[in-house]
């Protein structure tokens, strides 16, 4: 089982998120604590003011929302009073049990899973700190709860696998565009590292949605402000933009630059693992296309920022399984942009060609593509982008060659 606990400052939003999961039929709410109604008799109004008439006891506390998901390993077996058995001995061992709280069932993942929302302000008034919640009560409250339900126990593996479950790309038009956007900017800002809005849009790029603080001239910019817009196929904006205080957690400009320096620190230890697969692509000359696909293939993704002359000015590298983004510059000064331009305009056939006969292909490879990179009697994709370009003087040497074995045939 995996716990994610989210702290939020709107009530109304966390619970509007899983009542139109409700209205949409891809959640039920089978379970509710603390409340004078059964689940059957309340309505949306009913719901919001218990939660209200404890929020207003302490209006001084800004973040008096929780909302936490527990994710079940795919193909686990649980039925309804066995989830509802589960989402209190959770709530009691987390410090929330005495607290009013709604239990949804969703049904719109691969995986099992419940959302549970409540407050952290008690009818006192007094706040229920939220401090390491994650990773003191809660995390001893999974174990124990795997332990005694005999549940699939939450490995590494399976963390990352449920964490990444929810970042699925925004379809503009065939989903609701305000849901996607918002499921996709709150996945990113939970599970990936970025210090910059620059580094967070080159990972929501990958997922059809951009970041925008508008020019720095406009009054939003002045203000801190932040919109989240979906894009096309072609990276353009499209639709109505959403606020970044209308989203759940609020992912503002504010709460992301706490992130940025958080996140600082603890991307360090994957910067080494990226730099080393980085050394690898640039043993072998290669087009920016060709460098990219290498790069690929290790689920790095690399976004290169150009001016309108076409020289490269940034690039970004988003690493997918460490849930890390650098920019060259960071990671030192041969994986700057600069560095890059010259390298891709400057010929290097002095440097080694490696032919890789055995890809790995772990985060967005594709069966055409894969096709493409199978050893065969012909050259591959990957030897076209790799092959180092003929040199002028390569040329010469051999036509100069040719011409000398034709004369000693005439003299014989």
């Amino acid at each position: 089982m995996v716990a994610k606990i989210i702290s939020g400052k709107s009530i109304i939003g966390a619970l509007n998120y899983n009542e139109n999961k409700v209205v949409n039929g891809k959640a039920d709410l089978i379970w509710e604590s603390g409340f004078h109604k059964d689940i059957h008799q309340m309505d949306f109004h009913d719901k919001l003011l218990r939660f209200k008439d404890l929020t207003m006891r302490n209006e001084r506390t800004k973040t008096n929302t929780v909302h936490i998901s527990l994710n079940f390993a795919i193909g686990e077996k649980l039925h309804i009073e066995k989830l509802n058995n589960i989402a209190n001995y959770y709530m009691e061992n987390i410090g929330f049990g005495d607290q009013p709280y709604l239990v949804y069932l969703h049904h719109d993942a691969g995986h099992p899973h419940v959302h549970i929302v409540t407050t952290n302000i008690k009818p006192s008034g007094e706040r229920i700190s939220l401090h390491n919640l994650g990773k003191t009560k809660s995390e001893t409250a999974r174990k124990l709860i795997e332990q005694q339900y005999d549940l699939i126990p939450a490995t590494r593996k399976e963390k990352q696998k449920q964490e990444s479950i929810s970042l699925r790309k925004v379809d503009y038009g065939k989903v609701d565009t305000k849901r996607a956007i918002s499921n996709v900017v709150r996945s990113v800002v939970d599970s990936y590292k970025f210090t910059s809005i620059p580094e967070f849009n080159a990972v929501l790029g990958h997922y059809n949605v951009a970041a925008d603080r508008g020019s720095k001239e406009s009054r939003m910019y002045g203000k801190n402000g932040l919109l989240y817009w979906a894009l096309d196929s072609k990276g353009e904006k499209i639709g109505v933009p959403i606020k970044a205080s209308s989203i759940y957690g609020s992912p503002t400009m504010k709460n992301l630059a706490l992130k940025f320096n958080l996140n600082a620190n603890k991307r360090i230890e994957s910067r080494d693992q990226l730099k080393y697969s980085i050394d690898i692509a640039m043993k072998a000359k290669a087009s920016p296309n060709g460098f990219k696909l290498m790069l690929q293939a290790k689920g790095i993704d690399v976004v290169f920022r150009t001016n309108v002359q076409g020289r490269l000015y940034g690039v970004t590298f988003v690493d997918h399984l460490a849930k890390v983004v650098f920019n060259g510059s960071d990671l030192g000064k041969s994986y700057s942009a600069a560095v890059l331009n010259d390298w891709f305009i400057k010929p290097q056939a002095t440097q080694p060609i490696i032919r890789p006969t055995k890809v790995s292909f772990q985060i967005g490879a594709n069966n055409h593509f894969k096709n493409q990179l199978k050893t065969s009697g012909f050259r591959t994709l990957l030897d076209d982008l790799i092959q180092p370009e003929l040199q002028e003087g390569d040329l010469f040497a051999g036509l100069v060659q040719n011409k000398r074995k034709k004369k000693r045939k005439r003299l014989f």
